[in-house]
Parts: C-alpha cells; structure tokens; sequence
C-alpha cells in the first residue's frame, strides 16, 4: 500500500467522524427550538432529523462539490498533491476533534468555521501566509456579528408581532384564525425559496429570478388559501384559551424543523465529504482538481455518519440551544426558526457570510429578548460566543500540528 492508498482509507475514517460530529452538533440548528417549546421530544427529534438528514444527505446532497479549499487557500500554489492530500487529511481530523469537544461540553459551534480554520493551518504551514485568503477570513469574523445579530433582530420582531397581534388582542382566537393562514403562507415561501436557493437540488433547476419568485409565491399562496378554508381546523378549541393559539404554531413549528433537517442534511454533508473525494482523486489521478465529483457510497457514508451523530451525542447541543439560552413556548419556536431561516437564506443571497448555527442561537436570544435581559441566560450565552471566537484559531493550531508530524513521517 502506498502513501495514496494509506491517506484514502485514513481519511475514509475522518471523513466519517468529521460527518458523525456534524450531526451530534449541527442537529440543535433544526430541532433545538421544537424540542425546547416541547413541540415533539428530543427522542422523536433524533427519529426525525436522524431520517431527513440522512435524506437530503443521500438524495438531495451536492454530487459536485468545490469544496477542496474553501476558498479558504488557493491549492495551486502548492506543487505537491501528497501535501495537499496530508493538508486535508490533518484539516479533517482537526475540525471533527474540535467539534467533537464541543459537543461533549454540549456547546454548539460552526462545523464550517471548525473546516476553514483547520484548513487555513495547514495552508500557512504549507505554503506561508501568500496563499491564504485574508479577505475570505475577514467574512469569517464578520460572520460571527452578521448572522446572530440578524437572526436576533427579526425572530425578535415576528414574536412582537405575535404578540402584539395576536397573544395581547382580547380575541385573539379570532386573531389567530385571521393570522395563521398568513404565517402558514410566509413560512411555505419562505421554505420554498430556501429550497430553490440553498440546496444542490434546487440549484440544478437553474430558474430565473422571476420564475424562482413567482413559483414560490405561487405556493404560498396556495397553502395560505387552503389555510384559511381549513382555519376552524388550524385553531383548537377556543376553551383551551392560548393553548389554542400555541398549538397550531407548534404544527408550522414542527415542518419548519423538518424542512431544516432536509436542507442540513443536503448542504452540510459536502462539509465532511468533500475532502474525502478531493483525497480519493487526488490518490487516483496524483493532480487535485477545483472539484470533485463526490461518489453516491461516500454520500451513504456521510449521511450514515450524520445519523449516528445525532443518535449518540445529538440531545446534548440539542438541550443547549432549546432549553438553558431561555424558555421558549411554540409561538417562540416559530419566532426562531423563522428568524434563524429568513437570516440564512437573505444574507447567504446577498454574498454576505453567514452561519446556520450562529443564526439559530441569535434567534433564540432574540426571543429570550423580547421579554427582557432577564429572560436570556447570559452566562451560558458567552461560553457560547467564547467558543466561537476559538474555534477559528484552535482549529488551525490543530491542523498544524497533526499535519506536521504527518508530513514528517510521511513526506
């Protein structure tokens, strides 16, 4: 067996752990808030995005993937593949043992930023500072401000507006029959763009901005008539007083949870499975190529991987975010994933970078918000926001260090 063949199957296992930790912590960005407003039970929540990811893993996961470098270094600048190859090597197991640390302290963090900043380690140790992308790692910081300040200020705002319109009215029975169908139709828009734009599916479909907005409005705006013929159905009992009110929430709560689950599982899965392709060709082919055509076995095993993350370790990153950050209640929920979704689709649509994991917490403090700076544990928040600032440079130091001693024994 040759060097080549050696870093294949090493990174067969990385790849795998990398894909096991992004369902042990990317899961709480989907079923944290349902689980947390008691929507459905972490039990079920692992059932659910358990099967979705895996789904939209296999069925809806990018085939063609650039996600060699990230964008984070530029791989022509270094001549040899073998180091390439050991670089990603040693930038996959750096960004699964981070995340895996995290997920044993139960605290959610980018699996994107844990891939860029391993990935920059190795880059600086590999080819020196010249070959990173500087202004791609200012995005990364700017990231870590856009994404949860924007998710915080809308989920924010459509909890007020629920509130104020519905919760706070004297009738609101009669408030919630006239507003659900319209949040129904704001959420299947909502969806359905964020299916068109941000998965490999609806990519493919290639549909022009108008035909994009006017299939999507289409959609919504049947659900919302359909909504409003079934709305004595959508609203329980009026006996049950806000009860009522909450449990059709927890319905648009619970497929906002699932459509997240899918997409998750559909975009995230390049994260841990990209490299292994890169690594698999660059075994074959002895060249790196800017993408790679990711083999649908590899897809099974990420999407497997995915699973069994958030089966053994999914409930504790899952328990953070749903319930120590504050209480949440079904209208709440909604407020978040509301917010955390509007936040990724737009800003990702307007070349701004952002984090699904960053904007699910920023929209649960926003709710926490609303009801004022005692209803936000901040001591749990700041270990949170802690790990994120590190998670960039400890990564990296990571990196360099596995892919020095690697390079050393091997090279």
């Amino acid at each position: 067996m040759d060097i080549y063949d050696l870093f294949f199957y090493m990174s067969l296992f990385a790849g795998f752990m990398m894909a096991f930790n992004l369902g042990a912590n990317d899961v709480a960005n989907s079923m944290a808030s349902a689980v947390g407003a008691k929507a459905i039970t972490i039990r079920q929540a692992v059932f659910i995005a358990g099967t979705l990811n895996f789904a939209g893993a296999v069925f809806l996961g990018s085939h063609v993937t650039a996600t060699v470098s990230k964008g984070i270094i530029n791989p022509a600048a270094i001549a040899d593949p073998k180091i390439i190859m050991v670089g990603m090597f040693s930038a996959l197991l750096a960004a699964g043992v981070w995340v895996l640390i995290s997920t044993l302290t139960a605290l959610p963090v980018s699996s994107t930023h844990s891939i860029v900043g391993a990935i920059l380690g190795f880059g600086l140790v590999a080819g020196g500072p010249d070959v990173v992308n500087w202004l791609k790692m200012v995005g990364i910081v700017m990231s870590w401000i856009i994404s949860p300040f924007f998710a915080a200020t809308i989920a924010f705002l459509i909890f007020t507006h629920i509130r104020k319109t519905i919760l706070f009215k004297k009738d609101f029975i009669h408030q919630a029959k006239k507003w659900a169908p319209i949040w129904m139709g704001l959420t299947v828009l909502l969806i359905s763009l964020s299916f068109l734009y941000k998965t490999p599916v609806g990519k493919s479909l290639e549909l022009p901005f108008f035909g994009s907005l006017a299939l999507a409005f289409a959609i919504a705006g049947a659900v919302w008539f359909a909504g409003r013929l079934a709305v004595n159905k959508l609203v329980g009992d009026p006996e049950e007083g806000a009860e009522a009110v909450e449990s059709t929430f927890r319905k648009l709560q619970v497929g906002t949870s699932c459509y997240v689950a899918l997409s998750q599982g559909a975009n995230d899965v390049a994260n841990a499975i990209g490299p292994v392709a890169a690594i698999y060709l660059i075994s074959k082919e002895h060249v790196l190529l800017a993408k790679a055509d990711v083999p649908l076995s590899l897809l099974v095993m990420g999407g497997l991987g995915i699973a069994i993350g958030i089966s053994l370790l999914g409930h504790k990153v899952m328990s953070t975010v749903g319930e120590k950050i504050t209480v949440l209640t079904n209208t709440r929920g909604f407020a978040v994933d509301f917010g955390a979704a509007t936040t990724v689709l737009t800003a990702s649509n307007m070349g701004l970078p952002v984090s699904s994991t960053h904007a699910a917490v920023g929209a649960v403090v926003g709710v926490g918000l609303a009801r004022g700076f005692s209803a936000v544990n901040f001591k749990i928040l700041g270990r949170i926001v802690l790990y994120w600032v590190l998670t960039v440079p400890i990564a990296a130091f990571t990196s360099i260090i596995i892919f020095s001693l690697l390079k050393w024994a091997f090279i």
